[in-house]
């Protein structure tokens, strides 16, 4: 069976643009600080993320292959009586988040605009706020995020991020570490019944999206 081609963007490197060699991608990041790249299965995917911001792609699940049927049914469908959770950042560097009631989208929390952040710093503390939520109105309902890099920073109770502390992301920063203090307070919230993944591939953009892809 033939490897499936990829396309690599580069937003950030020695040189920008989107690149069909991993080889040609690699020498445009090798050794340039704070390189930004990602890779995608579609071109047309990848030309449109070329035009937009870095950091609404990292973390977020890029793969827009159809799903077989057998796939599908595996999968199952997302459970409506749930919160979705998502979060953003432009490519001012502009970030915010928010929590929804996945049945109907209403909104039940929001944060931000703030400057200087990232998607994956904005989808770790929806992530930590919408588990707050649940334990604050003592709710047996799940939560959804499509970060996987979110849901590991949540499981590890501690981020991996290459934005640096500044004073004007400082609130951005305190409230990060305020929700690793209370995960380590609170490691009973943090469960596979409380923490699902949004299968975008099968049910589409997350309902807490911001809509900005």
């Amino acid at each position: 069976m033939s490897k499936k081609k990829k396309y690599y963007v580069v937003w950030n490197g020695h040189e920008t643009g989107v690149f069909t060699s991993w080889n040609v991608c690699k020498k445009n990041i090798a050794n340039f600080q704070g390189a930004q790249y990602k890779s995608f299965v579609s071109k047309t995917e990848a030309e449109k993320a070329f035009k937009g911001n870095y950091f609404d792609y990292v973390g977020k699940d890029t793969k827009k292959e159809k799903l077989s049927s057998s796939e599908l049914k595996k999968i199952g469908k997302p459970i409506p009586n749930s919160i979705s959770v998502d979060g953003a950042c432009n490519n001012k560097g502009l970030s915010e988040y928010k929590g929804v009631y996945t049945d109907t989208k209403t909104e039940l929390f929001a944060q931000g605009p703030f400057k200087s952040g990232s998607n994956n710093l904005m989808e770790f503390l929806a992530l930590v706020h919408g588990l707050a939520y649940l334990k604050k109105n003592k709710l047996g309902i799940p939560i959804y995020s499509d970060s996987k890099t979110a849901i590991s920073w949540v499981w590890r109770k501690k981020i991996k991020t290459t934005i640096k502390r500044t004073a004007e992301n400082k609130k951005i920063f305190e409230l990060v570490d305020r929700a690793i203090v209370w995960l380590h307070k609170n490691p009973e919230m943090i469960t596979h019944s409380n923490i699902l993944k949004w299968e975008t591939k099968a049910w589409g953009e997350i309902p807490a999206d911001f809509g900005r892809k």
